[in-house]
């Protein structure tokens, strides 16, 4: 079995050569988690609301430096996507990881970040860091007082997640029970209250609707990939 995770999406444009193709290569078998992702900025940064920040970024042109937790991550394209919708300007800074990003985040370092919200909760509950908006379709149940980015910028959605594979040709059957196993797993009251407790949602699939969603993560990050002419480190 692969972990799939949503980077995965991503590579497939962002690197020329990879020695598999996700699509053709990889049978679906479910979704696991959903990573809730969240715009944040540096308490430095004047703006409160999306609206303001798109402001501020259009009067500072280039001055603004967006923190991720690397090239082709999806803190990354969610950053391209929303610079892409928006039309500003600001300087993709990758970093090795989400957690050192997040201290140059917090020491004003760098301005904006799009990064996960289990990474980022506590520092946004403390006041380090002030929560923007939420980069999913509807409005996060840990932070309900936060309104979408595409409440402001109509369209836009981006989100992590992660889910499991297998190698093409796997009998139907075996992915079947897989996914019946796996799916019963997600739904135990038990563990959506161990993932709740860190922020991340369970996703449910068929082998069928997790290929489909798959292909369309494939395609919608291509295009960003190919707008922002990202490349690999």
């Amino acid at each position: 079995m692969v972990f799939v995770a949503a980077s995965a999406a991503v590579n497939v444009t962002l690197f020329d050569n990879l020695p598999f193709n996700l699509v053709r290569d990889i049978a679906p078998v479910s979704g696991l988690i959903d990573f809730s992702l969240v715009m944040v900025v540096s308490p430095a940064v004047p703006a409160k609301t999306v609206p303001e920040f798109i402001a501020y970024a259009k009067a500072n042109p280039g001055r603004i430096s967006m923190a991720s937790y690397g090239t082709g991550s999806t803190s990354h394209v969610a950053g391209e996507l929303f610079k892409t919708m928006t039309g500003i300007s600001m300087v993709h800074v990758p970093y090795r990881g989400e957690a050192a990003a997040l201290t140059d985040m917090i020491a004003g370092q760098v301005q904006v970040m799009f990064a996960t919200l289990t990474g980022s909760l506590a520092h946004i509950r403390s006041g380090a860091l002030r929560l923007l908006a939420v980069t999913a379709k509807t409005r996060n149940e840990f932070v309900p007082e936060a309104p979408t980015i595409g409440d402001s910028v109509p369209g836009y959605e981006a989100n992590s997640w992660c889910g499991l594979g297998v190698p093409r040709g796997t009998p139907p059957e075996i992915i079947a029970r897989l996914n019946a196993e796996i799916n019963a797993g997600l739904a135990d009251p038990a563990t959506r209250a161990r993932l709740a407790a860190v922020g991340v949602t369970p996703i449910f699939y068929t082998p069928d609707g997790f290929g489909t969603y798959v292909a369309q993560e494939v395609e919608k990050w291509g295009k960003v990939i190919k707008a922002s002419g990202a490349r690999p480190e």
